[in-house]
């Protein structure tokens, strides 16, 4: 059997919505809404039509009952033709990075030549959900038959039928471990003895690396602004604190383990609304159309581990990407690591540098050594400009091409832990 050979793969562009602060109620848009800001604009400056793209992926945990398959129901808003094939990935906060890896694969393996990959999530249009007693009680309700039947099951009506839960509570706890995100974080923050001060100065650092970029203009050609039915404009990341200090960050509590923990809200992601798409293109598409790659996706890699632990994830993913490649950690130029927590983020730091860990746990045969704290998430990150989950994916990556780009690196890694101990990452180059 012959087996195609391995096609080159370019990220040409992307753009993403900036990300807005979910504020205790449903948000100006809906994941599709999003999807269309950013993607119209992307796609109105390109120099071929929509009908050069085979075909359109997107990640989307939080998939609102309006929008089925929020893949499609963007493809048409964006004005693809009806035969274009549109579908949705999960594999929750890694969503965004999967549509990439979908399409990525799909052109390395010869069957396309350029994909639309994206990532859209409005974490403020989370549904509430009845509790599980609410629920029987209701079916009791519309089963019972006749007047007397229903009196009956009336009697069983409790007050907390009527109290909803918030899903995104239920969807950030999980059900293996039943620990919540931030409580995976503060098992990270034990075993690898970060400090709360540690991670506030991290946050603190975010914040003020994202507000620079804001200003220097490093953010103009990848964030497009979005434009609410009400006539508002959201031009950046709202969730930003250019004043952010030691001070301030000391000042809230423990959210998870009180009163002793670590993980603030902080020092964590915030729950964020926003979207991001790239455009994949083969070499051969990159040539016909005199395309201008920003840079190559060379590998992926993604992994598995124990959920209570699911922060280490960067770590297990990026790992083999660097062994595949006979890379070592001076070799990788930029880092994109997403910021789910503080003390998660200085984990995976602290994992890499730690011998016995890389032996034990990586096969290595000593550390993979330290990354330089100025060459990680050099533009700020999740914890200043917030988490959506099904999109972060998609930015980490798109970001970490522009950051490139702009600095002249030649190589970078983006990679994140997922939910439910899993961890996602890709190698790029520099074209």
């Amino acid at each position: 059997m012959n087996v195609p050979e391995a096609q080159r793969v370019f990220l040409v562009d992307g753009a993403r919505t900036p990300f807005l602060k979910a504020r205790g109620g449903p948000g100006p848009f809906t994941p599709v809404d999003l999807a269309v800001q950013c993607g119209r604009p992307l796609l109105a400056r390109q120099a071929f039509g929509r009908d050069a793209l085979d075909l359109v992926i997107l990640g989307c945990v939080n998939v609102i009952a309006d929008e089925m398959n929020p893949a499609r129901v963007a493809a048409l808003r964006l004005g693809f033709d009806e035969r274009t094939v549109a579908f949705t990935v999960q594999i929750n906060c890694g969503s965004g990075m999967q549509s990439i890896d979908t399409a990525y694969r799909y052109i390395r393996d010869g069957s396309h030549q350029m994909i639309l990959a994206g990532g859209a999530e409005a974490l403020s249009h989370a549904p509430l959900t009845l509790r599980q007693s609410a629920v029987e009680w209701f079916g009791r309700m519309n089963a019972a038959k006749g007047p007397l039947e229903q009196a009956r099951t009336m009697t069983g009506i409790r007050p907390e039928f009527f109290k909803p839960v918030v899903g995104l509570e239920r969807g950030l706890t999980d059900p293996i471990t039943e620990l919540a995100m931030g409580q995976t974080a503060e098992v990270l923050a034990h075993r690898f003895d970060i400090t709360r001060e540690m991670a506030d100065a991290y946050a603190m650092q975010s914040h003020h690396r994202l507000a620079r970029a804001q200003e220097d203009g490093t953010l103009k050609d990848e964030v497009m602004p979005a434009f609410a039915r009400d006539g508002a404009v959201y031009d950046h990341d709202d969730g930003v604190r250019p004043d952010s200090d030691m001070k301030g960050l000391a000042k809230p509590k423990p959210v998870f383990e009180p009163p002793y923990g670590q993980v603030t809200a902080g020092n964590s992601s915030q729950i964020t609304d926003g979207a991001s798409w790239c455009i994949l293109a083969s070499e051969q598409a990159v040539n016909e159309r005199n395309l201008t790659p920003l840079a190559e996706i060379k590998d992926s890699e993604w992994a598995g581990l124990d959920p209570s632990i699911m922060g280490l994830g960067p770590v297990l993913a990026s790992t083999p990407i660097a062994q595949r490649n006979g890379l070592e950690v001076g070799d990788i130029d930029l880092w994109e690591l997403n910021e789910a927590f503080a003390a998660q983020v200085l984990s995976c730091i602290a994992a890499w540098s730690d011998a016995d860990f890389c032996r034990e746990v990586l096969g290595l045969d000593d550390a993979f050594g330290r990354i330089d704290r100025d060459r990680l998430n050099v533009d700020g990150g999740a914890i200043s400009m917030g988490h959506p989950v099904g999109t972060s994916g998609n930015r980490i990556v798109l970001h970490l091409a522009n950051a490139m780009k702009q600095r002249g690196a030649g190589r970078g890694i983006a990679t994140e832990c997922i939910g439910g101990g899993l961890g996602g990452a890709m190698l790029l180059e520099a074209v």
